[in-house]
């Protein structure tokens, strides 16, 4: 079994500053982000929210199978959290950093820019587990605050994570960047999403992927590149 880089098991609050441990001040994010996710879902009200859509919604069915990886995208972000964790402290830190950016564009945008989709089937068309679990979650999760999607722009970050993991096979890396276009693909197959939420999160990602790797990862590639040339 692999070991750990760390052994969390000498943790303790007091050392949160210490050189081993200071980088689980970044899960801190989380904490902030699920606080303004609540408030901007109870006091912004639906009726102020821009209504996000586009001609491409029209022409993609509803379609429960793409709960599956919709769901699944929650085990992918905590267990490539605690990989990272605990075989790659620097990979944690620069994926919190894509992660922390992406939230926090988001809720800059859902606060200046209130926005919901109505494209929620009133009746589905078929009656079965899946469609009874897509009800729960229309009832937990509200349609506002839906543009830019972190649920793709965290897939994107997850893939980008993992591809850049040298300890980690071609194939498993294969089956993340699959997985994490099966994840996009759903947001809008189950009605969660507009297209226009995916296309608004590239440029989120685009942004978080400077911050959190240009310098010290596609700079460094770049520059050795030119060198070649």
């Amino acid at each position: 079994m692999r070991k750990p880089v760390i052994d969390y098991r000498t943790f303790r609050l007091s050392k949160l500053n210490d050189p081993e441990f200071s980088h689980l001040k970044l899960l801190g994010g989380w904490l902030v982000y699920f606080a303004m996710y609540f408030l901007t879902e109870n006091l912004i009200p639906a009726e102020s929210c821009h209504v996000i859509h586009c001609w491409i919604d029209d022409l993609i069915p509803f379609c429960e199978w793409f709960l599956i990886p919709y769901v699944f995208w929650y085990f992918l972000i905590v267990f490539t959290l605690l990989y990272f964790l605990l075989y790659n402290v620097e990979g944690f830190k620069r994926f919190q950093i894509f992660i922390i950016v992406t939230q926090v564009v988001a809720m800059i945008v859902y606060i200046v820019y209130p926005n919901r989709q109505d494209m929620r089937p009133e009746v589905f068309p078929r009656d079965n587990f899946l469609t009874a679990c897509i009800g729960l979650l229309y009832r937990t999760d509200t349609n506002t605050g839906v543009c830019p999607s972190l649920h793709v722009a965290y897939s994107i970050g997850i893939a980008s994570a993992w591809l850049k993991e040298k300890d980690v096979s071609k194939w498993f890396k294969a089956f993340i960047v699959f997985s994490a276009i099966l994840i996009c693909l759903a947001t809008m197959f189950i009605k969660q999403h507009s297209a226009v939420d995916f296309f608004a999160a590239l440029p989120v990602c685009l942004l978080a992927e400077a911050i959190a790797y240009g310098k010290d990862y596609w700079l460094v590639r770049f520059r050795a590149k030119a060198k070649k040339v």
